[in-house]
């Protein structure tokens, strides 16, 4: 039997993009595309016809309009249809492309070749219906933060263990193993997101060992890592932070992102609370991304 997909379609301005892109995929949707239009963004998001009803769909139009005009900009217009899932395979690779990132990392279709002149590491993507091709601002930022945290600029990188917690696709675990990382914990409670990563894992030539899948979330990584990666929401950031301190080495490093600017002071409180001192902040539109070092909870400064 023939999967059939809700098409979700949004046409709204491009500064709200992002508003549109996290509410896409709060409601469900497993795969997005954008195209830039004078000024305009559309947006597509595909969720299985099963899941949801059209009084399902209806309520996401007025989400994503209360979303959008609450932050001042124009009110978006909402379409939807049901697409094989053939159709929707093709409506969003069409349009993805490689695509340069920080200094030293291109992200490259499966379907595609690289540039002939290219010099970068090639991330191989093919997220299906993970979300994570690169394109959004908050996975450029941590893919930028992955470099500034993996240098090996003036010196050699000792082994390193992270976790990536919401892999999605698995793009920023792939890439920290690219960047010199040793191994990788790669977890999401999303079970399309655990098969996306491992299949990415092949496409590049990564091994089991290298880099381990695992669905569910912090609970799924043992203990100590160097660092940790968090590309989700602010209020799944805020629900496991508390958490993190039984998995992250002291003086570890965390990469926090998936926060859009309005709510970094809260995080960045709250990181503050659980032991973490705040390095940087990196903006990018209306997303932010939080560089931060683990000092140790109290009790284990006082033991150290």
């Amino acid at each position: 039997m023939v999967q059939r997909w809700w098409e979700i379609t949004v046409t709204c301005q491009a500064e709200a993009e992002e508003l549109v892109y996290w509410r896409l995929q709060s409601f469900g949707c497993q795969g997005t595309a954008t195209q830039q239009q004078q000024g305009r963004v559309l947006i597509q998001g595909y969720v299985p016809q099963q899941q949801v009803t059209l009084l399902d769909i209806a309520a996401l139009g007025v989400w994503i309009e209360q979303d959008v005009v609450a932050q001042g900009y124009l009110s978006p217009k909402l379409h939807w249809q049901l697409v094989n899932e053939q159709d929707w395979a093709h409506s969003w690779q069409v349009h993805w492309h490689p695509i340069p990132v920080g200094d030293r990392l291109l992200i490259c279709p499966a379907w595609e070749s690289p540039p002939a002149d290219n010099t970068r590491l090639v991330i191989k993507l093919d997220p299906g219906m993970a979300f994570g091709t690169g394109t959004h601002e908050t996975t450029q930022l941590c893919l930028e933060a992955l470099e500034m945290q993996l240098d090996q600029t003036f010196e050699p990188l000792p082994p390193t263990v992270i976790a990536d917690i919401g892999c999605g696709s698995g793009i920023l675990a792939i890439a920290a193993l690219l960047l010199g990382a040793e191994k990788v914990y790669a977890v999401d409670t999303c079970e399309l997101a655990v098969t996306a990563t491992q299949r990415n894992a092949q496409l590049n030539g990564l091994t089991a060992a290298q880099l381990i899948v695992a669905q569910g979330s912090w609970e799924k990584v043992p203990p100590f890592v160097d660092g940790v990666v968090c590309n989700i929401l602010a209020g799944v950031i805020l629900e496991i932070l508390p958490h993190l301190a039984t998995i992250v080495k002291p003086k570890g490093w965390g990469i926090f992102s998936g926060i859009l600017l309005d709510q970094a002071d809260r995080v960045a409180e709250q990181l503050e609370r659980q032991g973490w001192s705040l390095g940087s902040v990196w903006r990018r539109q209306e997303w932010c991304c939080l560089n931060a070092r683990f000092e140790g909870l109290p009790d284990q400064v006082k033991q150290s």
